[in-house]
């Protein structure tokens, strides 16, 4: 049986610094590559020389997955490790990039690494295309934001009750200023916000189109039957969530959002803190704005059946089990008095357990 050769590589933008482990000898360093498909295939062509099966590990970094999908479409084992959760020893301060690789190496002939789920490039591409309809929403955002701080700043403030309704918007349209320079940077202002909202607009209409494309369309409809969670956010939730099957349990789920408590205990001890927030935070900020429509009374809306009409009974009937036991949960919670934040990201946890469920049923 062939011996196997853990091959750290410590990934950069310009460069990869590679080690090796073989059997119980020490860590070897290879050397430092240009970061090209053509230099790894290179370093691999000369790594796999010695007869051993090869088995690659990096860490998840902002690089993405690229060295994974290379690698493993050659036929080579590839791991892509938490960065949060590889052990590192307290008293070591040293840190280069040939130490990285070879304690990539060494811990993953240890069995010490835990792998991070790489998601389809379908779903990465899905993926994608909401996050940057999010950078398109907070870029409109700013813009307004600077309109009114610009307004507020001249003493232009609006007396209305409500900013970007048809009013104010007929308001800013009519307003006219003293100095020309000034009705220039208006000007430039709302133009802003017009290209920006046009923006989204195009967004909305691609997403929407890639959506019902998408393998996982069936999960996001049986996602969206849910309360407070709309088809675009019920996009991004599967989109960050990926499979929602490859969960054992709701609270793996939970974890995964970051959502769960923490816990520093030691002894007769017991301390619980916040979350942890050590989760996919896109998945965080989801499930907790969605979960902010769960503080008004149970209902049926219009709007929230004719989505439903899109699932089968059984989804229905758990989405409205879903509605009653969080709108009654927030309330007492309330009247506990807890804070309405802490009640909230209590809501979103319980909401992504329904989730979960939600992934076990039969595709609608």
């Amino acid at each position: 049986m062939k011996n196997i050769r853990y091959v750290g590589l410590d990934v950069h933008k310009a460069d990869i610094c590679i080690a090796y482990a073989s059997g119980n000898e020490e860590v070897r360093h290879y050397g430092t590559i240009v970061n090209t498909s053509v230099s790894l295939d290179a370093a691999v062509r000369k790594l796999v020389s010695s007869g051993e099966i090869l088995y690659f590990v990096y860490e998840a970094g902002p690089g993405g997955y690229s060295i994974y999908r290379h690698l493993t479409a050659s036929g080579y084992a590839c791991m892509v490790a938490a960065p949060a959760l590889i052990p590192r020893k307290p008293g070591d301060r040293v840190k280069t990039d040939k130490r990285d690789a070879a304690m990539l190496a060494r811990l993953c002939r240890a069995g010490e690494l835990t792998a991070v789920q790489v998601p389809d490039a379908d779903d990465e591409a899905v993926r994608d295309l909401f996050r940057a309809r999010c950078d398109a929403k907070q870029m409109e955002k700013t813009a307004r934001q600077n309109l009114l701080s610009f307004l507020l700043r001249i003493g232009q403030a609006y007396s209305g009750s409500r900013h970007w309704t048809k009013m104010h918007w007929r308001w800013l349209e009519a307003l006219s200023l003293a100095y020309s320079a000034q009705q220039l940077a208006l000007q430039e202002y709302i133009d802003t916000i017009k290209q920006c909202q046009a923006r989204v607009e195009r967004y909305d209409r691609m997403l929407h189109d890639v959506a019902q494309q998408w393998k996982r369309y069936a999960d996001v409809q049986n996602v969206q039957s849910l309360r407070g969670i709309s088809f675009f956010s019920a996009v991004g939730i599967v989109a960050e969530v990926g499979d929602l099957r490859r969960f054992q349990s709701a609270k793996q789920l939970m974890a995964y959002a970051g959502l769960v408590p923490s816990e520093n205990s030691s002894g007769t001890k017991i301390r619980r803190g916040g979350i942890t927030k050590a989760g996919n935070r896109h998945l965080r900020w989801l499930l907790v704005e969605s979960s902010w429509s769960y503080r008004m009374k149970a209902r049926k809306s219009a709007y929230l059946l004719k989505r439903q009409g899109e699932v089968s009974s059984e989804v229905a009937e758990l989405s409205w089990k879903a509605q009653i036991r969080l709108c009654g949960r927030y309330q007492r919670l309330l009247q506990r008095g807890k804070p309405k934040a802490k009640v909230v990201v209590s809501i979103a946890r319980e909401l992504a357990g329904f989730i979960w469920v939600l992934g076990k049923l039969e595709k609608a």
